[in-house]
C-alpha cells in the first residue's frame, strides 16, 4: 500500500474514506502478521525472482527471502521500506511508475491486499506491471469478490490528500486482462480472499 497507510503499518486502524463520505475498513491487521493459507496460494506460484509492488510491512516479500526466493519490496512509503528490511526482506522506496529496479527481468509479480488499485485504473497499472516482467513472466493478483465489477474512486485515509483508487472483482478480471493484452492462467480462493495469475496473452 501507498505512504497513506503509515498508520495502518504502524498497528493503527485504517479506513478508506470515499467521496460520498462512506468508509471501509482495511485488513491492517493482516498486513502485519505472517503470511496465512490464503497468502501461501500466492507465495507457492513464486518460484523466480519476484518483485512485491506496494509490499507494505513486508509480509511476503521476508516469507519468499526466507525460502530462497529472490524477492525485492518496493513501496511509496519509508515507513513500509523500513519494516520490510526489520523483517529480512529487501526493498525500496519506489512507485511503480517510476524506474524500478530489473526492469524487463521479473519472473513473477505481487499485486496482493488490493494492490490491483493502485493509480485508480487496473489495465494501466498491469500494461506497466508486464512492462517489468521478463518473457514469460506472471502477475498474481488479489482481486475482491465477485460482484464487485471494477469500481473506480477518489479516495483518503485520515485527512490525507484525495488519491485514485481501483477496486476489481474477480469476475471482472477477464474484461480488464483483455484489455491489456492479458490472459487469465490460474484462479483460486481461500477465506473469502480471491487470487488470479495473468500471462501475456497469445
Amino acid at each position: 500500500m501507498s505512504g497513506h497507510f503509515d498508520s495502518a503499518l504502524l498497528g493503527g486502524h485504517c479506513r478508506l474514506e470515499l467521496a460520498d463520505g462512506s468508509r471501509i475498513e482495511l485488513p491492517a491487521g493482516r498486513w502485519l502478521r505472517d503470511p496465512g493459507a490464503a497468502d501461501e496460494l500466492l507465495l507457492g506460484r513464486c518460484w523466480g525472482p519476484t518483485l512485491d509492488i506496494g509490499c507494505g510491512p513486508g509480509r511476503l516479500t521476508a516469507a519468499l527471502a526466507r525460502r530462497g526466493v529472490p524477492s525485492l519490496g518496493i513501496d511509496v512509503s519509508g515507513t513500509a521500506v523500513r519494516l520490510t528490511r526489520r523483517r529480512g526482506g529487501v526493498a525500496l522506496r519506489r512507485d511503480v511508475f517510476d524506474r524500478v529496479p530489473g526492469a524487463g527481468r521479473w519472473r513473477h509479480a505481487l499485486l496482493a491486499d488490493g494492490n490491483i488499485g493502485i493509480g485508480g485504473d487496473p489495465v494501466v497499472l498491469l500494461r506497466r506491471v508486464f512492462e517489468l516482467l521478463g518473457p514469460g513472466g506472471r502477475a498474481l493478483v488479489e482481486l475482491d469478490p465477485p460482484g464487485a465489477a471494477v469500481r473506480r474512486e477518489r479516495v483518503r485515509v485520515d485527512g490525507s490528500p484525495w488519491f485514485p483508487w481501483a477496486w476489481l472483482g474477480a469476475d471482472a478480471l477477464a474484461g480488464v486482462a483483455a484489455a491489456a493484452a492479458l490472459a487469465v492462467s490460474w484462479t483460486a480462493a481461500h477465506g473469502g480472499r480471491h487470487f488470479a495469475e495473468l500471462r501475456r496473452a497469445g
